[in-house]
């Protein structure tokens, strides 16, 4: 397929460290998916929010270490707003962070968002 027909033509990566748990996960998924314009985007049929299983586990990894959350931009118009989408995430990651220090005991996992392209996924 064609860039423009369809598909995710590029997506952002949102990795928590080994101190997450599977509901930091779930929680800051949840959070991504209702945060503004993130929501805007999703009811537009411009972006998905989803998990899939991490893709940097190495050898002598413990089982279940978790899933990746995945940020895409479905549609023509997706590389124009990339930068815009990675710096929203950005910041509501970062939110989230800050958020979950306030209402939940212990330092909140570090986050790395990046941007994949086709290749990299």
């Amino acid at each position: 397929m064609a860039e423009g027909d369809g598909v995710a033509d590029r997506e952002i990566r949102v990795r928590l460290d080994r101190s997450a748990s599977d509901s930091d996960v779930a929680a800051l998924r949840q959070w991504l998916a209702r945060e503004e314009p993130l929501d805007e985007w999703v009811r537009a049929g411009e972006l998905s929010i989803d998990t899939r299983p991490r893709t940097d586990e190495e050898p002598g990894t413990p089982m279940g270490f978790g899933d990746e959350i995945v940020v895409a931009l479905i549609g023509a118009g997706a590389s124009a707003a990339f930068k815009e989408l990675l710096q929203a995430v950005r910041l509501a990651v970062e939110a989230w962070r800050a958020n979950r220090r306030d209402v939940e005991d212990g330092e909140s996992p570090d986050a790395d968002v990046d941007g994949v392209g086709p290749d990299d996924r």
